[in-house]
């Protein structure tokens, strides 16, 4: 889109806050986004949906529904390029329909969205070739197919470079052998993204090749894994003699190590809106004040310092997420930066776990049907399984101090070591 094309923010903003009135309604809680009426609509602050499979397809479902009739506009992607179905505008447009979008009922959010849209479709953009990036680019910016991550395994969470999944090469095509673990949305998937073992002679972080994988080849087999925050979102997926052609290789031979940094570094950059402008996983400041309101809370000194640290930390991540954002609009690949992002919004989850906790005491363990009380157990449940996902709290510290802050690095005694000689 060239400078002259692009309209004003005024006249953007009164556009799509008409199209938002013909597609959606207002929320009933207010159009300010900052109060809610206690009581009223869906009150959703869960990390991972406790739901039936059917439940989550269908809340899959709807969050797909809202992004497609957002992309027959290009609001599903206002800074992507226009090739991709995108506008092509300045971040500043991206926030004002955003903002916008929070005054109306849209679908919940789901990890599975934030995947596809967030994680996969950057990564081909930046390492496939001319004819992936044409074929699912938009394709996945406009959630016409989900995807997940094939990355983990039993034996490599934090340390992903030591995965034993095998990609061995047959002429033109690929065998694959192995098992991931905590594939989250991989049952609703027509896509994944994997990092395989394709050289066992070199040192782990050199021996990785990635690709993009049909979820419905033969040889897949996928396995729910029941959370204890209740739902089955996460999985087992193995694979037994896959095949699948040189074309579904994203990026070159032996650089899946930087493919996959790529994608986890996307993951570490929480500055998206969830895939799809539902809620906020694990819930807002809003929700959370609304909560400390309905119970008298903040008539409390001491409680009144705890919500003011939670609203400050709410404050710092948005100031944090937007540096992210900035970096990554101007063309860069993710960073460290990522990193610090994760950890503040782990380290926010936690503290509103704390903060409700006080505010709710008994409420929160029994379910009474008193509307947003016992909702918050499964915030509490699955906040601490994203001071994993991702690359643990542990490692995100590593890569601040040994990239930000120039740190002696760990000692590492397989560095230099072949995979297949390395302890597992």
């Amino acid at each position: 889109m060239s400078s002259a094309a692009i309209p004003s923010l005024e006249d953007f903003t009164r556009d799509a806050k008409s199209w938002l009135e013909e597609n959606a309604e207002y929320r009933t809680s207010g159009t300010d986004d900052k109060d809610i009426v206690w009581g009223d609509g869906e009150f959703s602050v869960s990390v991972f949906h406790s739901l039936s499979f059917d439940e989550e397809q269908a809340l899959l479902r709807r969050g797909m529904d809202w992004i497609q009739k957002k992309a027959e506009k290009g609001y599903h992607a206002i800074t992507a390029p226009i090739e991709y179905g995108g506008l092509a505008l300045p971040r500043a447009y991206s926030r004002a329909f955003s903002k916008l979008e929070s005054q109306f009922q849209t679908p919940t959010g789901h990890e599975t969205l934030s995947v596809t849209v967030g994680l996969i479709a950057p990564t081909i953009e930046l390492f496939g070739t001319p004819e992936q990036k044409s074929e699912y680019v938009a394709r996945f910016m406009a959630t016409r197919d989900l995807c997940c991550q094939l990355f983990s395994e039993p034996g490599a969470g934090s340390d992903l470079a030591s995965l034993a999944c095998r990609a061995d090469r047959d002429g033109d095509e690929w065998v694959l052998n192995g098992q991931k673990v905590w594939s989250s949305g991989a049952q609703f998937s027509a896509f994944g993204e994997l990092i395989a073992r394709s050289n066992v002679d070199i040192p782990k972080h050199k021996g990785m090749t990635a690709f993009i994988i049909p979820m419905d080849l033969p040889g897949i087999e996928i396995r729910p894994i029941k959370q204890m925050s209740g739902g089955s979102s996460f999985n087992e997926v193995f694979f037994n003699d896959v095949r699948i052609p040189d074309t579904m290789r994203l990026g070159p031979e032996g650089e899946g190590w930087k493919v996959a940094l790529t994608t986890l570094g996307f993951e570490r950059d929480h500055s998206g809106d969830g895939g799809g402008g539902g809620s906020r996983v694990g819930g807002s400041w809003r929700q959370l004040l609304a909560t400390a309101r309905a119970f008298g809370a903040t008539a409390d000194p001491v409680m009144r310092q705890e919500l003011a640290k939670a609203y400050s930390h709410f404050r710092i991540e948005g100031f944090v997420n937007r540096r992210a954002a900035d970096i990554r609009r101007s063309g860069a690949a993710p960073g460290p930066e990522g990193s610090l992002g994760k950890l503040v919004w782990t380290e926010g989850m936690r503290l509103v776990s704390d903060v409700v906790s006080q505010i709710l005491g008994p409420s929160l363990v029994a379910d009474t049907g008193e509307w947003g009380t016992f909702a918050w157990g499964e915030h509490v449940l699955g906040a601490p399984g994203y001071r994993i996902a991702g690359g643990s709290d542990e490692t995100q510290r590593n890569i601040i101090g040994e990239r930000v802050l120039g740190l002696p690095g760990d000692v590492r005694v397989d560095k230099d070591l072949p995979w297949k000689d390395t302890k597992r």
